[in-house]
């Protein structure tokens, strides 16, 4: 490159493997935050069916879920079960910021351990866009990708996904 590159665009370049190079990739930019007007940074999670829209702000650490009646309660009431609350939490545990953030969140689809991951998921991608330097302890723990298992669909000839019916020899 004998010339001088002057704007962003004309650093998106193909790499030899045909792979586009960003300018962000090349320059090693940091990122910058990610906020809406109210100062909320807002993501999508999702995990199985579920799929949740979380809005977090800083705060004193509340966090309401949308139930499916339009209503907002705690989430201590709508993950009633222990475990689910712990996976709520972990987000904000690995990142080193308990009880620094509102969370306002909607979820729809699945069951409640799917929208408890889903929650999950949304909480660290809106952490990574609210302040980018958490991006690393979020990203080691594994919060930042979608878990992409999901249910495998029923074929037809057999009972369930796999499994054959019962075989009768008379």
């Amino acid at each position: 490159m004998a010339e001088e590159i002057k704007t962003l665009a004309e650093l998106d370049i193909v790499a030899a493997n045909g792979e586009l190079v960003t300018a962000e990739v090349i320059l090693d930019l940091p990122r910058e935050p990610v906020r809406d007007e109210l100062g909320r940074s807002y993501a999508t999670g999702k995990r199985k069916d579920a799929v949740a829209r979380v809005w977090i702000k800083p705060g004193s650490g509340k966090f309401l879920i949308r139930d499916n009646k339009g209503k907002f309660i705690d989430y201590t009431k709508y993950f009633a079960r222990p475990v689910l609350q712990m996976i709520l939490r972990q987000p904000f545990q690995v990142a080193g910021v308990e009880g620094e953030f509102d969370v306002m969140a909607t979820v729809k689809g699945g069951g409640l351990s799917g929208q408890a991951g889903a929650v999950k998921h949304g909480i660290s991608k809106a952490l990574q866009l609210y302040d980018p330097s958490l991006r690393g302890a979020l990203k080691a723990a594994g919060f930042l990708t979608r878990d992409s298992r999901v249910v495998e669909r029923k074929k037809y000839g057999k009972a369930k996904a796999r499994r054959s019916f019962q075989f009768s020899k008379r």
